[in-house]
């Protein structure tokens, strides 16, 4: 089985010797065996392929996933000794920076932080397998095969041509393919007649991670006077980042955030458990002479209006029309000048039980991903038996940590007015 890499893809993968993974700490309570997850992880790898997939280009230099039935790729699993709460954090960004060899595979791997009462598990894939909305599914089979090693989770019918993401009615309509060649060949046209220096390339210096949780009530509050004001938490919360960007950043603020939207919300042919990368995205700004709420609420007009608009069928052929500039896009990215302030995703509620048969779920922490396209600042929140997490990723070279400490502290001081 072998698939082409989508533009996206292969925007994400590069070259496959930089690191670009996405990374998933859970903490559990309870007692495990190394071979139950080894079971578990060959279990996932049964039912999903490209679990078991390396990276190959062909005689044209495109890359391809290819799963190979006479070559077994295991999933890695690395053991730590827990001593700490906070191992956790130092494995994730230590794990940010493990590059995968992409070109063997397989472009997964698990850590386990073992300690004798609580352990952490932190799963990473390379992004240019999956994105958040995958990762989350492919966690949850993985807590039901560790409490039961013979569930059944099925079989994914994995993506493995666009048609299987876009009808055949939008594929094949002239109207759409003149539209995404026109685009496709207008961007490339741009890039190639004004190329990026090479010469402006911000040092990242050193990666950093701040995390930390609402409190229940907090959370509850913000959830029920979001309601009554009309708009959605996503909404408020990003109101929030850009006022404690704004305090703290000052000349440096550029009012703006991009928020990663869900494909699935779009392409219904994509399924909930199938691997994939691709992602939509918004970005919005906040209005300064406005009070919260009422900012929000403009805001969250601005968020429909853009989300009504989004077509991710025209987006993915547009981009496909796209792979000749891949290189001077990427370069666009690695080192053009920054016009955001961070990108802002919110994973919402997550649906993965609390109380299993042989362990409990104490928490999950919001993922973490970095990588090498640029700015590196990126808020991830997600909610869980209702308690809203925030995990804060950022580099020294785009914001220095003590000021990554005030934004979160001036966020928190804006939520706790409300």
């Amino acid at each position: 089985m072998k698939r082409k890499l989508l533009f996206a893809e292969r925007m994400l993968h590069g070259n496959g010797d930089l690191p670009f993974n996405a990374v998933i700490p859970i903490k559990l309570k309870g007692v495990f065996k190394a071979e139950d997850l080894h079971h578990a992880l060959k279990k996932l790898q049964d039912k999903h392929p490209l679990l078991n997939a390396f990276v190959k280009d062909d005689e044209k230099s495109m890359p391809w996933f290819v799963v190979s039935e006479k070559i077994e790729l295991p999933i890695p699993l690395r053991i730590v000794t827990r001593t700490s709460d906070d191992d956790w954090k130092t494995e994730s960004m230590k794990e940010w920076a493990t590059v995968f060899d992409t070109r063997s595979g397989p472009l997964m791997r698990l850590v386990w932080i073992k300690g004798e009462e609580f352990s952490e598990f932190i799963m990473v894939i390379h992004h240019c397998l999956c994105d958040g909305g995958s990762a989350m599914a492919i966690l949850a089979e993985l807590l039901l095969l560790l409490d039961d090693g013979s569930v059944d989770i099925g079989k994914e019918d994995p993506i493995l041509r666009i048609e299987d993401i876009i009808p055949a009615s939008i594929l094949n309509s002239k109207k759409k393919i003149v539209k995404a060649k026109l685009i496709g060949g207008v961007a490339n046209l741009f890039l190639q007649l004004f190329p990026v220096s090479k010469k402006k390339l911000i040092e990242r210096k050193r990666d950093y991670m701040i995390h930390w949780k609402l409190e229940k009530e907090l959370s509850d509050r913000l959830i029920r006077k979001c309601k009554s004001e009309g708009v959605t938490v996503n909404t408020a919360l990003c109101v929030a980042v850009l006022n404690a960007f704004k305090e703290v950043r000052k000349e440096d603020f550029h009012n703006k955030i991009s928020l990663p939207v869900d494909i699935r919300r779009f392409a219904p042919k994509i399924k909930r458990d199938n691997i994939f990368a691709f992602g939509l995205m918004l970005v919005v700004s906040a209005d300064k002479d406005l009070v919260f709420f009422a900012d929000a609420k403009r805001m969250q007009e601005d968020i429909d209006k853009k989300t009504a608009k989004l077509d991710p069928y025209e987006t993915i052929m547009m981009m496909e029309e796209s792979h000749s500039s891949l290189n001077n896009f990427t370069n666009f990215l690695k080192y053009g000048k920054s016009s955001n302030d961070c990108m802002f995703s919110n994973l919402g509620r997550v649906d993965i039980p609390h109380q299993y048969k042989h362990f409990a779920v104490e928490t999950i922490f919001s993922p973490s991903v970095i990588g090498p396209l640029g700015n590196t600042t990126t808020l991830v929140t997600s909610t869980y038996l209702g308690q809203m997490d925030f995990t804060f990723i950022a580099s020294e070279g785009f914001i220095p940590y003590a000021e990554a400490q005030t934004i979160k502290e001036k966020m928190m001081e804006i939520l706790n007015k409300l």
